[in-house]
């Protein structure tokens, strides 16, 4: 008998097999660490985030410059005037707090094969799908604030009290908590901590990943609580016209994520294939970049807009923050 024919031969490892399109199968050796790096990040961004700075000194800043007047200081005249102010608004606010979650969605699109054009239409096919879901939220919830409007908590210009909560920050500690929770989880289900939310559905529809993390982000504008945007909500409601409210908050969506775009595109087109090969040689490093990317960002979501906001408000008697923030 051939030494072959007695000779066990080990059986050929199969490739980890994806389940979508943030989960790839590919699990580094030590998750723990990778978790615990990506929750303590967020926990320091709460610590260090200077929401006067961004939001105005940036925020700001950029809206006066492209409207070509004081923002803030001067009304919204018209629907015309309406329209620029939303497009406007939302480049604005891209750097705001609450667009730090959209690292997290877009992390995956990095590090596709071919070349430069078709890095890039392989970054802006995903990126539609993402507008769709955010589209899809936006005009909604601008179609209603159109209709509803002045009897929105968000509308009320009340100031906020010390020890008490107004109904619009309420408004805003459960749509961001929620938001926050759920990037946790994603980043935990990337790294197979928990099973992944979107194995059935992504087998017949391999893009719903990225139209949910769209419907997410459009849902920021349900719990925004950025000076600009509080102009447009205001100006919309007090339209009473449904279709300038989604018109308006679909462009305000649309102007968040068009510098991140921009930038997304120039780093695959310079860095695509570089980036590719990294990837390619050890699978596993895309599950930490987008592991640590979702967890850092709903830490940082959860905790900033919940937690530290109830130190703000003199609910909870102290959070870390920095001197600055």
């Amino acid at each position: 008998m051939a030494l072959s024919d007695t000779t066990t031969r080990p059986a050929p490892a199969e490739a980890p097999h994806p389940t979508s399109l943030f989960v790839n199968g590919y699990v580094p050796r030590r998750r723990g660490l990778v978790v615990t790096i990506g929750l303590l990040l967020g926990f320091v961004l709460t610590v260090v985030w200077s929401a006067e700075f961004v939001d105005s000194t940036i925020g700001d800043n950029v809206a006066n410059t492209l409207l070509g007047h004081d923002a803030k200081g001067t009304p919204i005249a018209g629907i015309a005037a309406g329209i620029a102010f939303a497009f406007v608004s939302g480049i604005a606010g891209t750097f705001t707090a609450c667009n730090i979650a959209v690292v997290g969605a877009m992390s995956p699109m990095l590090g596709d094969n071919g070349s430069r054009s078709s890095r890039v239409r392989q970054l802006l096919r995903p990126l539609g799908w993402l507008s769709l879901g955010m589209i899809t939220v936006s005009a909604l919830y601008g179609a209603l604030v159109g209709i509803i409007g002045t009897d929105m908590p968000q509308f009320s210009t009340a100031p906020s009290t010390p020890g008490a909560l107004s109904a619009r920050s309420i408004q805003s500690l459960v749509v961001f908590g929620l938001i926050g929770l759920v990037m946790v989880y994603l980043g935990l289900a990337a790294l197979r901590l928990v099973p992944d939310p979107f194995a059935r559905i992504a087998q017949r529809r391999p893009n719903a990943p990225m139209v949910f993390m769209g419907v997410l982000i459009g849902g920021f504008l349900i719990g925004r609580p950025f000076g600009l945007f509080r102009m447009l909500f205001r100006d919309a409601a007090d339209s009473g016209n449904p279709l300038y409210g989604a018109a308006a908050f679909v462009l305000q969506s649309l102007g968040n994520v068009v510098i991140m775009t921009v930038l997304l595109a120039l780093i695959s087109l310079l860095f695509g294939g570089g980036v590719q090969r990294w990837l390619a040689a050890r699978p596993a490093r895309m599950t930490v970049i987008v592991a640590i990317a979702f967890l850092a960002a709903g830490a940082f979501t959860f905790l900033y807009w919940d937690v530290r906001a109830l130190e703000r408000r003199g609910i909870i008697p102290w959070y870390p923050t920095a001197p600055w923030a």
